[in-house]
């Protein structure tokens, strides 16, 4: 394989001068300012994406993209250009298709007289391959929390794939003591939401992560607004609702490596897909989102997640709720992968039960996760436990802290077989509650092999034909932009025996 970028080469990087005017003149306006990024891998064709920056662009600009065999661009094996138009944020989504599957390219932009920066990305193995995969998972990258160490580390190692799970920006305005302040105020218009991912992108350890490999990237609430729930804001019926998500919605997919097929009409964009690896493994995203039943039992006067009671709740294990919508739910149950040893399930948030208090008392739930929809989640495992599959694995965020996890489809039966692993990476900036209330709630959800909502970070893995074998990794100062990152944990999951155990 064509070597990979080094440590030393993204360290370097990052210390140095904006990678984005590598090849500009310093006095110009750098048209490449939020980097560039690569996604939607298949064995035949990918998506190549950047943003054009600089306050005087044309309504219209071309771009050149080049695809080469080398990073030195010797051998090119795809170019073509693409109009970057002011109504789409002048944003580019290149296509290059009839690529070799399973191998690594080099790929770059050039416009307005200057070239990006230089991204590596790889096509999936054909469908009959045996493979390997080494990917990551992330999410809730808070700017004004904390800084992007966790995106620093990331780019320094061998991955062939990211999976972002959500929570790409945060929509609110930041408080006067925060570490690093949001521009302008809570994220209302297309320009507010075009802003906020500017600013995101704007740090050069995010940048590093995204030109290190392809993204696979679903979304949560805060791309939208904190804890909506299909067209339902936290603060109950609003008539201006309807336009904040629409406008959130194509500043998402204007800043994400999607195609363009997937270009968003008003509020309607599908997310949820699906992604072959070889003959290894099936990889499901979800969107746990937008298709959902509103929270159940919210607080009074706003809508919106809550922390309650099961016997205060009854709502909590009314079968007709879903949190993927009934639609969704049929697409998953038709689509699990019975020749592959391995489906991933890559969704937002923690599937595995957390029960807050004494179960023999009824329990107490979080009304936004999984918890909230119990008969959904009963359903999508016991269609694993049906189909007898021996490698499913569950992948989530959204809850700020990392969590491993055995899934069952009976969680009050202590004889209820394990069915499925699950990973829950925690964030890698947004601040996560005390260890402490996670240590008190332990003792009532023996499922968990791992649980810690103190550290920042992310997780990685290495999956093969008969293990998955993880890392969970944790930042040590979240406040200190080049802090060390720590292998904190270390799990493996052998195929056919679901439950993850210490590595």
């Amino acid at each position: 394989m064509t070597s990979l970028i080094t440590r030393r080469q993204v360290v370097g990087s990052l210390a140095a001068a904006p990678l984005f005017i590598r090849h500009a003149l310093a006095a110009d306006v750098p048209r490449f300012a939020l980097g560039i990024a690569s996604g939607h891998p298949r064995a035949d064709r990918l998506v190549l994406w950047t943003r054009l920056s600089g306050a005087d662009l044309p309504p219209k600009a071309e771009v050149q993209w080049e695809l080469a065999d080398d990073e030195a661009f010797t051998k090119i094996a795809a170019r073509g250009s693409e109009v970057a138009e002011a109504a789409w944020g002048h944003s580019v989504h290149a296509e290059p298709q009839g690529l070799a599957p399973g191998r690594w390219y080099w790929y770059r932009f050039t416009a307005l007289g200057q070239r990006s920066m230089v991204g590596r990305t790889r096509t999936a193995p054909a469908a009959d391959a045996a493979a390997t995969l080494r990917f990551s998972i992330a999410s809730c990258q808070r700017f004004d929390h904390n800084h992007y160490a966790a995106w620093r580390h990331m780019a320094t190692q061998e991955l062939d794939l990211v999976l972002f799970l959500g929570d790409y920006i945060y929509e609110y305005a930041s408080p006067p003591n925060a570490l690093r302040l949001h521009h302008g105020t809570a994220t209302l218009t297309l320009d507010d939401y075009r802003a906020r991912y500017a600013q995101y992108k704007s740090d050069p350890a995010l940048q590093a992560a995204h030109a290190l490999a392809p993204w696979v990237t679903v979304w949560d609430d805060h791309e939208i607004e904190n804890d909506y729930a299909a067209g339902t804001p936290q603060g109950g019926p609003d008539p201006l609702f309807a336009s904040r998500r629409a406008f959130a919605t194509q500043a998402y997919w204007e800043h994400m490596p999607f195609p363009t097929s997937w270009r968003p009409r008003g509020i309607d964009l599908r997310i949820h897909d699906r992604y072959d690896w070889g003959t290894l493994a099936r990889i499901h995203t979800l969107d746990d989102r937008q298709y959902r039943d509103v929270q159940a039992c919210a607080r009074r006067g706003r809508a919106g997640s809550n922390t309650v009671p099961l016997k205060d709740c009854p709502e909590l294990v009314d079968p007709k709720r879903s949190l993927l919508g009934e639609k969704q739910e049929r697409w998953l149950g038709e689509g699990w992968d019975t020749q592959r040893p391995w489906n991933l399930v890559a969704q937002q948030t923690l599937m595995a039960r957390f029960n807050w208090t004494d179960p023999a008392q009824g329990g107490t739930y979080w009304t936004d996760g999984w918890d909230g929809y119990a008969a959904s989640r009963q359903r999508l495992l016991a269609g694993v436990a049906a189909r007898k599959l021996p490698g499913t694995v569950v992948l989530g965020g959204d809850v700020h802290a990392h969590y491993v996890a055995d899934l069952k489809v009976d969680f009050d039966d202590a004889k209820s077989p394990v069915v499925a692993s699950e990973f829950c990476g925690s964030s890698i900036s947004s601040n996560g509650m005390a260890q402490s209330r996670v240590d008190a709630a332990r003792p009532f959800n023996p499922h968990l092999h791992h649980a810690r909502s103190d550290q920042r970070g992310y997780m990685s893995f290495t999956l093969d034909a008969k293990q998955l074998q993880a890392q969970v990794l944790a930042v040590r100062d979240p406040k200190n932009p080049a802090s060390e990152v720590d292998v904190t944990a270390r799990f493996a999951v052998e195929l056919g025996r679901p439950g993850a155990q210490p590595a």
